[in-house]
């Protein structure tokens, strides 16, 4: 608890610093090319259109899908269905992939750094942040198009968001400690995101599943995330925090495990990482 507690302090006192380099970092990777910061937008949008057209289409035999409402009304259309999924995955593979190996990366830098390196792996996070913020945006104004207009729910959003990142830091902090003492973490970290890609139920309907195996599938917190957008996207769940409270307790529960383990192992190694070179 006195890790956890170390490293929240620290994110609290140099939030301004995440946010700056988080940016600056953001620019940097995009100044070689001609579209700059548009490709953060552009290359999710390309792959949105791809699945949208395989699992939509193809798939489908070409007539496009409808969605069951899980909440009794009519049935949803499949791309804004899709669309308020898929963003929160277009946000969290790439925070989880590039954050694990945020330290390690940097090495040599932050040994000559005076700041704490548990703020690194919320830098990559933050500067993923920012696309992410404007595909919601952008699905908030889809959803008018398509015929989901702003409710009531949608004040669930920021909650989510919040959710989102808290629970991508604490699972990023424990994957780049291991990462930096042990390079092969890395590896199978990108092998066990494409699979929990078809774990989560962004590309399929969790509804039609038996009773048994969608507990199972509970179990992944990205499911109560991904959840958790389309009922405050769309209306589909009402809402979602207290009607299902008790998986709002799991999540945060499973939360802070992970953030207290990432802590505790963070603190106790990070003196030790220069030696990881």
């Amino acid at each position: 608890m006195k890790s956890a507690i170390t490293v929240l302090k620290e994110q609290l006192k140099h939030f301004n610093l995440i946010r700056r380099i988080s940016l600056y970092e953001l620019r940097n990777n995009n100044s070689a090319n001609y579209l700059g910061l548009a490709w953060e937008i552009i290359s999710p949008l390309i792959q949105i259109a791809i699945y949208w057209l395989v699992f939509g289409y193809l798939i489908s035999g070409g007539d496009g899908r409808q969605i069951p409402n899980p909440s009794g009304g009519k049935d949803l259309q499949f791309f804004p269905w899709l669309v308020s999924g898929l963003i929160i995955w277009m946000f969290f593979q790439p925070a989880a992939t590039q954050g694990a190996k945020s330290i390690y990366s940097r090495l040599r830098l932050l040994s000559k750094m005076n700041f704490p390196m548990s703020v690194i792996p919320n830098i990559t996070i933050f500067s993923k942040l920012y696309p992410h913020l404007i595909l919601v945006v952008l699905t908030i104004v889809l959803m008018q198009i398509t015929g989901y207009p702003i409710s009531i729910y949608i004040i669930q959003l920021p909650y989510f968001i919040i959710a989102t990142l808290a629970f991508t830091y604490a699972f990023v902090l424990l994957m780049t400690t291991l990462t930096t003492l042990i390079r092969d973490i890395q590896l199978l970290l990108q092998a066990t995101l494409r699979m929990v890609l078809y774990l989560t139920p962004i590309l399929w309907i969790s509804q039609k599943l038996p009773d048994f195996l969608m507990l199972i599938m509970k179990l992944n917190p990205l499911y109560y995330l991904v959840e958790g957008y389309r009922a405050a996207l769309m209306g589909q769940h009402g809402w979602y925090i207290v009607e299902s409270w008790e998986y709002t307790i799991y999540f945060w529960v499973v939360t802070a495990i992970l953030f207290m383990i990432g802590s505790a192992l963070h603190i106790r190694f990070r003196r030790h990482f220069i030696d990881f070179l």
